[in-house]
């Protein structure tokens, strides 16, 4: 693993990022950022364990002045833009509290983060910025006015921003998983024929594992082992 080559996970203390973190901290220098001080310590040094090495940013990606405080001196040849929130419920059940925070850290946190990685990329003309999305960034369904509406815009977000900086050498990219086994989804918590952690972050690798002409722009992740309706 050179150096110089590393990899920012937002959301890296658990589920989907822990999972990312772990798999790329085969090739890659993990800066792990997450809310939770005491996670992250334990990843890091789980990758340490493993032969990788790690450093961590305790952040809330929601808050702008934090993220341009702690990437400031961030260079980073990957960025895994992970971190998410969801309340799945119907419009009418939501509270504003719980709709801006999904939009804060969905979506908005995509800008403060990208923000402050990508004139990096661009300046050494190299770079890959991955977003994790969802199934649900091109579909609907009851109690996801919110959510569902902050997936729409990350793939609106990616698709431009790639269009923006390909001819920089940067490299923009969506993972969008299906159901995954994780506490973010309680319903999925627990189900075997729900996709693990693991095999997002497989995805996240082969995205990233191309050519330097290739790009891998949306790729979608999905179970072959549905529950069959009775």
């Amino acid at each position: 693993m050179p150096d110089h080559e590393t990899a920012l996970i937002t959301g890296a203390s658990r589920g989907i990022g822990r999972a990312i973190a772990l798999r790329l901290a085969e090739r890659y220098e993990i800066i792990a950022a997450a809310r939770s001080e005491a996670e992250l310590d334990e990843l890091a040094a789980e990758i340490g364990e493993r032969g990788g090495r790690c450093t961590t940013v305790t952040l809330d990606v929601a808050n702008p002045r934090m993220v341009a405080e702690a990437l400031a001196d961030v260079d980073a040849d990957v960025l895994v833009n992970n971190a998410g929130v969801g309340v799945l419920k119907p419009l009418l059940e939501l509270t504003a509290e719980e709709w801006h925070t999904m939009v804060d850290v969905n979506f908005n946190a995509l800008f403060h983060v990208t923000r402050a990685v990508l004139p990096g990329m661009v300046r050494r003309g190299r770079g890959h910025v991955v977003v994790i999305g969802s199934i649900a960034g091109r579909s609907a369904f009851v109690g996801g006015t919110c959510y569902a509406a902050t997936k729409h815009a990350v793939m609106g977000f990616a698709e431009s921003l790639m269009l923006e900086v390909r001819d920089a050498g940067v490299k923009v990219s969506v993972v969008s998983p299906g159901s995954v086994r994780t506490n973010f989804s309680p319903e999925f918590a627990g189900k075997d024929w729900a996709l693990a952690p693991e095999d997002v972050a497989d995805a996240v690798l082969h995205v990233l594992d191309t050519p330097p002409a290739v790009l891998i722009h949306r790729l979608e992740v999905r179970t072959l082992t549905v529950p069959k309706k009775r």
